[in-house]
Parts: structure tokens; C-alpha cells; sequence
């Protein structure tokens, strides 16, 4: 069968951005089949190069200078070293820019003006494009000026006052995620906004400016969490592995490890009480229906928790699939990359490297039946493609190329 175009195959995307947010949102775009041009400072490019170890290898097991961290949110972009803070440097941005449908940034509120990279001095010269300004805070309010990192903007949104262990049980006591959600969450509300300004722009031929807040992000994410303190005037506390609304979805101890139960619904607790062999509490008026069973969640929990850690982890998880009721092991990375669903989904992948020969990469999680996702190349080296955008995009010479350099 014949494939059609990724996406957004011809759509042309300047990055200005470093570290994560912005890195994931223009990846989300490379990965759908933009062109993404990555500016980045002379000599030291994004903070995240150097935010090692671990570094990715060569073929002799040697270090390389690529960090992880870096790599993760960077294929598929062509990466250019460009000192904005010259007239020069800034001039040759603004050309860039001028040829794009698409700019994101993180710089703090304001930071672009002096060079003329503003939304404001661009749209004058593009009227098309689309800027997309990710901050801590966002352009307005009392915290516009601000720098906004992941870590605390978990705490200031809410996450940290939900996640960890109950406070009344060792180990409680405000914890963030593993992974800095807040920016990878603010990456993907970028790329949502981004795309539904793209469509937009095909009705009115204009483009416009996006202004993302971390905070914000933050703020929405709370989901349910949300609605459960606007309607009941209480706010949500740290419940460990228990779910607020649900129960029993948490983690129980077998007799050889852990396995997550996430009941769903008063069927799913019926077949989970028959599997465990309790038949009895879901017939028990205080348990019977799911809001029964978060009033009584302290009686219940004890007497579930009793019963799994009589059996081993593996036969209650193929007990409990093969009646229905949702379980999962708690896999570590190795684990995860070991599962045959993750595999024959082709969540990892591979591609080659300049330095090191090759590349792992996490794939995108986006599957298209006809215009799919595409990986063309590795997160690139610090102005690994200089050269060929002045030349290719700018028109520039190579003596003017071999002049900037000097």
C-alpha cells in the first residue's frame, strides 16, 4: 500500500527553545513531518547537552558528547549555531523566520524584543506566522517576569499536594513525578495549540500568537483532582497508590512482588472478589457499590490485601485477566522494554548516529494508518547543519558562511 506525506510535510518550524517543554513540543512537530530548524548558541548549544552522564556511546564503548537527556527530545530536527545577541547573527534569524509557518520560544517574557524576534516584529514582516511563547508563567500576571522550572511548578500547581505516600503513613510527605510532567505536559498543550492554530490560519490566512504557561498546564492537568475540590470545597490529599474516586485501584503485595488492581466498576470488583476467592464482599451492603466502597475504603482495603498476599504475583495477574478485571505488574525500564506488547508495538527503535553509529530512540506514540510518523535522523550535533541552511534556505555563499565563522 502506498503511503501519503507525514502531516506536515512542507510546514516549516524555527525552534528558539531549550531544555524540555518547548524541545518536546517542536519534536511532536518533526516527528508529524515538519522541518524543524533548531537555533542554537555557538559553542554550548542547549543547556541539555551537558546534562550528563549518561552520554550516548560509540561503538567502543566510549562516551560521546551527546547526553541522553538531550537526545530524548531532539530527533528530527536540523540543528544550527547562531549567536543571536549579534545584529548579524539576530539579521540572519529574522530571514529564517520570515520563511516559516511556525516559531516556538522560551525565552522570559520580553527577551526577544531587543534582538527583534518579538511576536510583534515578526508578524510585521510574516503576517502568517504562527508564534508559539512558552514560559513559567505566562505574559501576563504578577509572575510573568519569573523563571519557571518543572520541579517547582509542580509544587505550586497542586501535583506535589496529591502525589507521594499519606501523610499519616512512613514515607509520606510531598513528592514530584518521576518525569517532569509539567513541561512535557506543557510540550504537548503546545503542539495541540500549535496544530489547531495551523487549521485556523487555513481559513483566515494569518497567523498568531500562543502564550503557554507551565503553571497553567499544571493547573489543567489536575483534572478530576480539579473538580473534586471546586465541588465538594475540599482539597484532594496524598492517597499514596489509591485512587480518590476508586477502590479497589491501588497496589497490593503478593507473596513474591506487587501488582497493581485498578477495579473500574461494581462488575469488575463482583469477578475480582470471585477470583481472589471472597465472593462474600460483594454481596456485603458496604462494599456492593463502588461510592460504598470508598466510605468504607479502611474496612475493605485491609481484608483485599490479606487474601492477595497468599498468591504469587504472575498467577493472580493471569487469574485476574482472564476474568476481566484490569491488573499490571510495576515494570522497571528494562522491564518495560522487555514486554512483548511494548515490543511488537516498536516503541524503541534505532537510528543511525554520526558519532556513535547508532542512536536508540523512544518512538512516538502516534500511529497513522497512512501518513505515519517518521524518524529521518537523530537528535543532531551542535550546529550539525549550519552550513547547509544558510546555504540551502538563506542563499548564502561560502565566503559569507566562512566570514561568520571567522
Amino acid at each position: 500500500m502506498s503511503q501519503r506525506p507525514a502531516p506536515l510535510t512542507g510546514i516549516r518550524v524555527l525552534d528558539l527553545t531549550r531544555v524540555l517543554a518547548g524541545p518536546w513540543c517542536t519534536q511532536n512537530l518533526a516527528d508529524l513531518g515538519a522541518e524543524v530548524i533548531k537555533i542554537e548558541r555557538p559553542g554550548s548549544g542547549d543547556d541539555t547537552r551537558a546534562w550528563g552522564p549518561p552520554y550516548l556511546q560509540d561503538a567502543d564503548g566510549a562516551d560521546t558528547t551527546e547526553a541522553a537527556y538531550y537526545l530524548s527530545a531532539n530527533r528530527n530536527k536540523y540543528s544550527v549555531a547562531l549567536d543571536i545577541a549579534s545584529p548579524r547573527g539576530a539579521e540572519l534569524v529574522r530571514q529564517l523566520a520570515r520563511q516559516s509557518d511556525i516559531l516556538v520560544e522560551n525565552f522570559k517574557v520580553g527577551g526577544l524584543r531587543k534582538y527583534g524576534l518579538d511576536y510583534e516584529s515578526l508578524k510585521a514582516e510574516n503576517p502568517a506566522l504562527i508564534y508559539c511563547s512558552i514560559t513559567g508563567f505566562g505574559q501576563t500576571g504578577p509572575y510573568a517576569s519569573r523563571p519557571g522550572y518543572d520541579f517547582m511548578i509542580q509544587g505550586m500547581g497542586g501535583l506535589m499536594s496529591i502525589t507521594g505516600e499519606r501523610d499519616d503513613l512512613p514515607g509520606g510527605g510531598p513528592q514530584k513525578a518521576g518525569v517532569a510532567v509539567a513541561d512535557l505536559m506543557t510540550g504537548m498543550y503546545s503542539t495541540v495549540g500549535i496544530l489547531a492554530a495551523l487549521h485556523e490560519r487555513s481559513r483566515s490566512g494569518l497567523g498568531q500568537h500562543i502564550d503557554m504557561a507551565l503553571l497553567d498546564c499544571q493547573v489543567a492537568m489536575m483534572a478530576n483532582q480539579n473538580l473534586n475540590f471546586m465541588t465538594s470545597g475540599k482539597a484532594p490529599q496524598r492517597a499514596g497508590n489509591a485512587h480518590q474516586n476508586l477502590v479497589p485501584y491501588q497496589v497490593f503485595a503478593a507473596a513474591d512482588g506487587h501488582l497493581i488492581v485498578a477495579v473500574g466498576n461494581d462488575s469488575q470488583f463482583r469477578n475480582y472478589c470471585r477470583v481472589i476467592g471472597t465472593p462474600e464482599l460483594a454481596e456485603d451492603p458496604r462494599f456492593a457499590t463502588n461510592p460504598q466502597r470508598v466510605k468504607n475504603r479502611e474496612a475493605l482495603v485491609p481484608l483485599l490485601s490479606e487474601r492477595m498476599a497468599t498468591g504469587k504475583r504472575d498467577h493472580w495477574l493471569a487469574e485476574l485477566e482472564s476474568a476481566g478485571v484490569p491488573a499490571g505488574p510495576i515494570n522497571t525500564l528494562d522491564q518495560v522494554y522487555e514486554d512483548p506488547q511494548v515490543q511488537a508495538r516498536q516503541m524503541r527503535r534505532e537510528l543511525p548516529h554520526p558519532t556513535a553509529g547508532v542512536a536508540p530512540i523512544a518512538a512516538s506514540p502516534l500511529k497513522f494508518s497512512d501518513s505515519p510518523v517518521q524518524y529521518r535522523r537523530p537528535a543532531p550535533l551542535l550546529g550539525e547543519h549550519t552550513e547547509q541552511v544558510l546555504s540551502e534556505r538563506l542563499g548564502l555563499s561560502e565566503a559569507e558562511i566562512q566570514a561568520l565563522k571567522t
